[in-house]
């Protein structure tokens, strides 16, 4: 069996398992005909990369890709917090628990079109660098690499790889003026991105070159407007409109949007960036039905191969969501459900005493 073969067989055992995942289960499942040994070795290859990625899901995008389609680039942190600290689990702040925590940090870049959404880039986010943190003297761990140069690569390899797509959509931690500029001026394409309220914008081109500006916080805009302001640090016009919402708990929330693209209205800005909430599912799923944090991989090498075969199997739930009208979490209910059956089925014989209904043969010697 080949490296190839043996990844797929990987990602099914980790799409069909409904605990830890490791390679003496997988090799129990198969009744030894694979050695968990050789599963480890495979493990411990070769890590694979975002490159192996794209040649894994390429044939998939070309087949859904459309000019419709969008790019949304955001990060996770997959938590492994019993697991020792190496160059990719270690602490990374988490914004949406406003804490530390520890795991891998990784990003994504996420086709999404035709109600399809794929991985078609990722960087692990590797602290490979030490130094003293002046505000405790501790030593910690950084990146030698920020995220925003890892954003900007992304979106350039899918430009590469003619992935066609005319917005990139990403949350604030990513709306730089650097990020905007690159996205507009170099790779030609347009995005629709949110803005903090402490944003330096100048009302007018006049202004701008004067250095006129006013915090976003103090400017008066009626929701459902378009209105072309200019940002600190960014050459062309954007168009801003200001959002209202009511959260889950009965609270009024406010969003500014901006948008390079100078012909859209509030309802076609608002709906683009709304595609960008398919990126949380993606994140949900490839956690809780790839069994991305369910494995006890103890080295980078066999970490990243994990994440991977999380990857692939991810993809995997997407097709198949295609194909039987079942999202991710129904199709993973329906093999818990007959997994169940058959134990139940199983337990019933033994208890009887009588032959095994798979293989007809007795249960007990």
């Amino acid at each position: 069996m080949t490296d190839d073969e043996l990844f797929d067989l990987y990602s099914d055992y980790l799409i069909s398992s409904f605990g830890q995942t490791t390679a003496t289960g997988l090799s129990a499942l198969l009744d030894g005909q694979i050695s968990h040994d050789r599963i480890r070795r495979f493990l411990a290859g070769t890590p694979r990369t975002s490159a192996d990625l794209w040649h894994l899901v390429k044939p998939h995008v070309r087949a859904i890709q459309d000019a419709a389609g969008v790019l949304i680039i955001d990060d996770s942190i997959s938590e492994k917090p019993y697991t020792d600290e190496n160059d990719i689990i270690c602490w990374h702040y988490d914004h949406a628990q406003q804490r530390t925590v520890k795991g891998i940090n990784f990003i994504t870049a996420l086709y999404h079109c035709q109600e399809m959404s794929l991985p078609v880039g990722i960087t692990l986010v590797a602290k490979t660098e030490y130094y003293i943190d002046k505000k405790d003297e501790k030593q910690k761990r950084r990146s030698p690499v920020e995220k925003n140069v890892s954003f900007r690569a992304m979106v350039q390899q899918a430009v590469a790889n003619q992935i066609p797509f005319q917005y990139v959509l990403n949350d604030v931690w990513y709306a730089s003026a650097e990020n905007m500029c690159f996205i507009k001026e170099i790779v030609q394409k347009d995005f629709v991105m949110p803005l903090k309220t402490n944003r330096k914008i100048a009302l007018s081109a006049a202004d701008k070159r004067q250095g006129r500006y006013v915090s976003l916080g103090e400017l008066v805009i009626e929701p459902h407007t378009v209105r072309e302001i200019y940002l600190e640090g960014v050459v062309f016009p954007l168009l801003l409109v200001k959002q209202v919402f009511v959260n889950e708990d009965g609270s009024t929330g406010v969003q500014y949007l901006v948008t390079s693209d100078a012909k859209l209205t509030y309802g076609r800005i608002t709906t683009l960036y709304r595609k960008r909430w398919n990126v949380e599912p993606y994140h949900k799923s490839l956690k809780q039905n790839a069994a991305l944090e369910r494995s006890p991989t103890h080295t980078v090498t066999t970490q990243t191969n994990h994440l991977f075969g999380a990857l692939y199997g991810y993809i995997k739930l997407e097709r198949l969501k295609m194909t039987t009208s079942l999202n991710h979490f129904a199709l993973k209910s329906k093999l818990y459900a007959r997994a169940v059956r058959v134990a139940f089925d199983t337990l019933r014989e033994l208890q009887s005493g009588s032959s095994s209904p798979q293989t007809g043969e007795p249960m007990c010697a």
